[in-house]
This record gives C-alpha cells, structure tokens and sequence, in this order.
C-alpha cells in the first residue's frame, strides 16, 4: 500500500508505504528523500541507476520526498557526497537538534509530520534557495540544451557542471536523461501510447526511448508502465 500527499515544505511530498515484501528496485528520478525505516531516519541520495531494496511484508516506511536540488542545501551536503547511497542521518548531520529529532521521532504517531518540521527547521538556520536551481530543472524539462540553461542563468558551462553535481548528484545531462524519461513514464501512465510519449517528452524517436529506458533502468519501457 502506498499514499502521498503535498507537504508543507515547497516542492516535496510525504510518502508513506507499507510493504509487500520482497525484492524491489527503486528507479532513478532526480529527486533525494529522508525516510524513516526500521526505526531509523536514512538519506536517500540521488540516484543514477536503479537502487536495489529488500524488505519483508508488512514493514513500513514513511518519507519526505523532495524535488531535484532541495535537500542538499537542507543538510548542508552536496548530493555527489550522496549518490546512490542510503546514509543514516545521524551520520550525515551531528547537531543537537537533529540529535533531538532523531530520538523523538520513532514515538510520534506521525512520522511524516516529524519530518516536514525537522526539515523546515533546516531551512530556517540554513542558506536561503538557490533560485537558479528551479530554473535549471524547468529548463532541462523543456529539452534545453547545457549550453542554453548555462546561459540562461549566467554561468559557464563548467560552472554549471558544478552546480548540477553539488544540487543534484550529477551533471546536466545525465539529469536532462534522468527527467526525460519520468516525463515518458507519467505520460505513458496517463495512457498515452509510447510513440507519442516519446515525441511530446523530448525523445528523437520510440527506439530512442526504449535505449534510454533500458540504459537508464536495465528494464524495458514497456516492464517500467506495468509494474
């Protein structure tokens, strides 16, 4: 069973599933997660390739998912410190407060709301946004070119290499893939057939879709809209 819903902390959702049991893999999606599993609270990095999980019926998992480039600034760690990994909090921050955080959480009847305020009270004491950083990712989902979203936002090309693997785990390009085919993949969902899913989400052609698929995820396109 899996529910999400808006959370209070723009531009992420609170998650909630509880599990089949089982083997899994959890596809690549731009995005970084805090999740309290197993009585503990772990650090979904970005990944670039499918993460593989395992878990045993009924076991239950709460998370705040947040949109590409949101969570490293909360935390104060650049997401290539974090790509596909799954880092306990505990390791990754050390302050009173996420001590506190931490030993509270397992004993609230609201997991979900635990995290929305542990992670607005990171944005309160942190840096403001990066304003650049939406600006990237909407440009990258109109099928903007490096060059074109570097200038855009008024860096070079090396500098925005920078910024993307400090924000997001990996360069602009390997985001531009990874942004693409969920943009595939929703349409797909919402029973628009693949060849046209293809043209409308930046894709040359649906050969194009299904390389990048296989590549992207080591499963067909047409495994990833049924599963």
């Amino acid at each position: 069973m899996y529910a999400e819903r808006r959370s209070v902390l723009p531009g992420a959702v609170v998650w909630q599933k509880t599990a089949a049991g089982g083997a899994a893999a959890i596809l690549p999606d731009g995005c970084m997660d805090l999740i309290w599993m197993n009585g503990d609270v772990v650090v979904a990095g970005p990944d670039s390739r499918p993460y593989p999980t395992r878990s045993r019926e009924g076991d239950r998992y709460v998370g705040l998912r947040c949109s590409p480039g949101i969570l490293p600034d909360l935390l104060g760690v650049p997401a290539e410190e974090l790509t596909n990994l799954r880092v306990p909090l505990a390791d990754v921050l050390s302050d009173r407060g996420t001590a506190e955080f931490l030993g509270r959480i397992g004993d609230d009847a609201d997991p979900g709301r635990t995290l929305e305020e542990f992670a607005r009270s990171r944005r309160l004491v942190g840096p403001p946004p990066d304003g650049r950083i939406p600006v990237i990712v909407g440009l990258l989902e109109q099928q903007a070119s490096v060059r074109e979203v570097a200038d855009r936002i008024g860096v070079g090309e090396r500098q925005l290499h920078r910024l993307c693997r400090r924000q997001f785990g990996y360069g602009p390009k390997m985001l531009a893939r990874i942004l693409r085919l969920q943009s595939a993949l929703g349409l797909a969902g919402s029973s628009v057939p693949a060849a046209q899913a293809a043209g409308m989400a930046g894709f040359a052609d649906q050969a194009h879709l299904i390389r990048e698929a296989q590549e992207l995820t080591g499963r067909t396109f047409g495994q990833l809209v049924t599963a």
